[in-house]
């Protein structure tokens, strides 16, 4: 043990484990993702009732679903990113004891904006039920008051894990080639950038909604496979 109270021994076999494991529940969470965002918008409308438009055909089953998987798949996916910080602590304690500070505030508040997200969905339909004109008014209201101040606090932890990990492994601080850099959960950006020229299709907007969750998949299977070049 060292002296920030991290055991700093290379177990491959446990580390490969936390990656497939972080595998499945990143699927999870895509599942749960892809249930709230599949959907089209209309274009007849404008504005920020165009965004919210394509949310308005997804039944409270499917919200539903989608905050459970979130919420039990986040969590999960969390704790996987374990693995990567032992990869660390074996190298570097300073980069271990920031990265950890990271994945603890992912732990505590990713799973809690997934399911703020799906209520504000679900928000945006009870009150379109009733009040049409009013829908999207009422959920940026509902967004700000409580999926906002959530996600703000959730960013810089987000962010902060992310670019350790980056700087980590670019450093040689990790048991992984140098280049292995680009197996970072930020990849899933792309995908929301793409998803911009690819035309209003529920597929589209499904998929992109799972950005974070993609980066999750990228990060873990790409570790995974390159367990077998690691000085391990």
């Amino acid at each position: 043990m060292n002296n920030i109270g991290i055991d700093n021994t290379l177990d491959k076999k446990r580390i490969a484990h936390l990656f497939r494991l972080g595998i499945q529940a990143a699927l999870i969470v895509l599942t749960g993702d892809m249930l709230l965002g599949w959907g089209v918008a209309d274009l007849s409308k404008t504005g920020i009732d165009q965004y919210f438009s394509r949310y308005l055909t997804v039944s409270d089953g499917r919200i539903v679903w989608s905050a459970i998987l979130g919420l039990i798949g986040i969590t999960i996916e969390c704790l996987s990113y374990f693995g990567v910080y032992r990869l660390i602590a074996s190298k570097s304690e300073k980069y271990a004891h920031l990265y950890r500070a990271g994945l603890l505030g992912m732990l505590a508040f990713g799973a809690l904006v997934h399911v703020m997200c799906c209520g504000t969905v679900f928000y945006l339909k009870v009150v379109n039920d009733f009040n049409p004109g009013m829908a999207s008014e009422s959920a940026i209201r509902f967004a700000l008051y409580f999926l906002v101040p959530a996600t703000v606090i959730f960013m810089p932890f987000y962010f902060t894990a992310a670019v350790v990990q980056i700087i980590a492994f670019a450093k040689g601080f990790t048991p992984y080639p140098k280049w292995c850099c680009i197996f970072t959960f930020l990849a899933g950006m792309i995908v929301v950038v793409l998803a911009r020229f690819m035309g209003n299709h529920a597929i589209v907007y499904a998929i992109s909604t799972g950005w974070i969750s993609l980066g999750a998949l990228w990060t873990f299977g790409g570790l995974l496979v390159m367990m077998k070049k690691a000085d391990m």
